[in-house]
């Protein structure tokens, strides 16, 4: 009888809202802005040249790319909850790779880092996809970039600028910052999500979901547009550092970049009313080929580094629009059934972008220097333009008569 008197939130956890999913982006956010900068200088140092910087970044995202596609297999065996608590002490493993300076430390950093970004994505975005209906889905994507945008505006050179105070300083506050990263998301009360009972059958191949993927071309499409432009973030956070260093910039230059591009993520909300009232597939398609022109651009003004880094800064903006609205076409295709597992498919696109890129970038410098980077990453995003093609030219706008969404693709 006494629990008749217990107070509703102490009995039963909230439900958890767009807000609650934008706040812990938000901190995430504070953790990976602080490195992104800071992390590729370090391992250029550490290993003295772009090639070999790509060689450590390939192999760390083929790890992650196999460590994401088993977290859902894990989460059979391991709550949610302490799967995504997990991921938080990867980061900080990460950081404590990091702070020994070594080369193979560093390398292990890489990894480490990686796996604890793929773990954290693919239990945020089911969390997301159990309690978000469709319908908000853009509002959700659009509110963790505003909360995300004071972090990435401000980490990438608070990151650089720690790094000249002291090697170490940028791993130990983006340490501190996973510590309150954790206590954020238990304080939240997330629990494990809706699907929380124990699975009565053995466990799934983790691989097997991949067959299911396969088979939905919107689903190709959507995870597709997100590796592209997962690809064209790599370029411009590891090889315009470099870039800048090689022309004689100073190692500064690149973090000043990305903070102010970053400021965009402030517009996230006018970007998807905007994008959203033309059509998904027409905003789209603008970002891909406006951001292709600009990389094509910066690798033409090469020569003549400001103008090259200035039209980085304009393809930067067209990869916050997609940012924004260039995982819409995937999330809205997802299958309420299977959320958990392509939750993991989609989140792999960081991996396969941290694969390719490298890899592609690897190639590139074996037969032309560091801005052929920027024409192969050019080239990728015009193929997704020609790809957006496709899509459904009503995807996201409401149809009165239904009262629900256009399919992603034709």
């Amino acid at each position: 009888m006494a629990t008749r008197y217990i107070p509703i939130f102490l009995k039963h956890s909230p439900t958890p809202k767009v807000q609650n999913f934008a706040l812990l982006s938000g901190m995430e956010a504070t953790v990976r802005g602080t490195l992104i900068s800071a992390m590729p200088l370090a391992v250029y140092d550490a290993l003295g040249s772009a090639e070999a910087t790509s060689a450590a970044y390939f192999a760390a995202g083929l790890v992650s790319l196999i460590w994401g596609l088993f977290v859902p297999w894990g989460t059979r065996f391991i709550p949610r909850r302490w799967m995504y608590s997990l991921g938080c002490g990867l980061y900080l493993l990460g950081m404590a790779l990091a702070m020994l300076g070594q080369s193979w430390s560093l390398a292990l950093a890489l990894m480490t880092l990686a796996m604890a970004t793929a773990t954290t994505f693919v239990c945020l975005n089911a969390y997301i996809l159990d309690y978000i209906d469709r319908q908000s889905l853009g509002r959700s994507q659009s509110l963790q970039m505003v909360f995300a945008a004071g972090p990435w505006a401000i980490g990438p050179l608070l990151g650089v600028w720690l790094r000249s105070i002291w090697a170490p300083l940028p791993f130990i506050v983006a340490g501190s910052f996973a510590v309150a990263l954790l206590t954020v998301f238990w304080i939240l009360r997330l629990g494990n999500g809706k699907q929380i009972a124990r699975a009565k059958g053995p466990a799934a191949n983790p691989l097997a979901y991949l067959g299911r993927f396969f088979a939905q071309p919107r689903l190709i499409a959507g995870w597709l547009f997100a590796v592209v432009r997962s690809c064209g973030w790599w370029v411009y956070v590891v090889y315009l550092p470099i870039f800048c260093v090689e022309a004689g910039l100073g190692d500064k230059v690149g973090g000043m970049a990305l903070s102010l591009s970053n400021t965009m993520l402030f517009a996230s909300p006018f970007i998807l009313k905007l994008v959203r009232g033309a059509s998904v597939r027409a905003g789209v398609r603008l970002a891909f080929a406006l951001c292709a022109v600009a990389f094509f651009s910066a690798a033409l003004l090469s020569p003549l580094p400001w103008l090259a880094v200035l039209a980085c800064m304009a393809a930067s903006v067209f990869l916050v629009t997609l940012d924004v609205v260039g995982g819409l076409p995937f999330l809205m295709a997802v299958k309420p059934s299977e959320r958990t597992e392509m939750s993991a498919v989609y989140s792999s696109f960081r991996d396969v972008s941290g694969i390719l890129t490298p890899g592609a970038a690897w190639l590139v410098l074996l037969i032309a220097p560091l801005p052929g980077i920027f024409v192969a990453a050019g080239a990728a995003l015009a193929g997704c333009w020609v790809i957006a093609g496709r899509l459904h030219p009503r995807l996201g706008i409401m149809r009165p008569s239904r009262g629900r969404a256009d399919s992603p693709i034709n």
